[in-house]
């Protein structure tokens, strides 16, 4: 790793959603919304299990998981789902997914093909800091598709009020809106010992401390699946 490498996220490489029925899930996304199938493949290493990648751009895609055990989980309005854009669901669940579009014209023309398939669509509604419309997708999915003009203003959409009653401080707040630079150094952060304060993988509790032990290597080199299933020949252009 390099000695400059700095460390913050830049965006989403996938977000995955269970799911009990992959054929639809991918039906919509690709019909409805425009995303291209790019993967379909067994899990890695997770018996049983398909894995799909709908792609929303070269670096950011949607993808579904479909385990057997999947098919025997009911959902629950209010638990498991939140079935609209200010319902309840179970703390740590999704509320909602919200794709991002350039323009407000590209909005209002996503919103028609929405329609033009058959799909019932709300908005768009004007938040400010963004517009979007909002709509159902399969197995009771809430979707959003949403776009800002520019890059949302800090100082105009934290609210004091609401800061407080989050139990947020002075300090903390300037803490969150400046979070703390980190460059990586020349050798790895050691592994740290588990706390329970932490938040944790939802493991066996002696199979997860045996997984934390292993050094970084071993796992790279004997959990990692690096071949597609389908072998492809370089295309001549790739050469160039």
């Amino acid at each position: 790793m390099s000695s400059q490498a700095t460390t913050r996220v830049s965006g989403v490489h996938h977000l995955a959603v269970n799911t009990a029925d992959i054929k639809t899930q991918i039906e919509f996304f690709s019909d409805v919304l425009g995303a291209e199938l790019v993967g379909l493949f067994w899990m890695h290493g997770v018996e049983g299990a398909w894995h799909a990648f709908s792609r929303l751009s070269d670096h950011c895609s949607i993808s579904f998981v479909e385990l057997p055990a999947n098919h025997t989980i009911e959902a629950e309005l209010g638990v498991t789902h939140a079935g609209n854009g200010a319902g309840p669901s179970a703390p740590g669940t999704m509320q909602h997914l919200a794709f991002k579009v350039d323009t407000l014209d590209e909005l209002l023309a996503m919103r028609d093909r929405i329609r033009s398939k058959g799909v019932n669509v709300m908005g768009y509604i004007d938040h400010g800091m963004c517009q979007s419309i909002y709509f159902a997708g399969p197995e009771g999915l809430t979707l959003e598709v949403a776009t800002s003009a520019e890059a949302i203003n800090a100082e105009a959409w934290i609210d004091p009020e609401v800061v407080g009653l989050a139990g947020i401080s002075a300090d903390e707040l300037a803490r969150y809106k400046n979070p703390d630079a980190f460059v990586a150094g020349d050798e790895p952060v050691a592994q740290p010992p588990i706390d329970p304060a932490k938040p944790h993988l939802a493991y066996p509790a002696a199979d997860y401390e045996q997984m934390m032990a292993v050094p970084d290597d071993v796992i790279t080199k004997h959990a990692s699946y690096t071949e597609p299933p389908v072998s492809v020949e370089p295309s001549a252009s790739s050469d160039e």
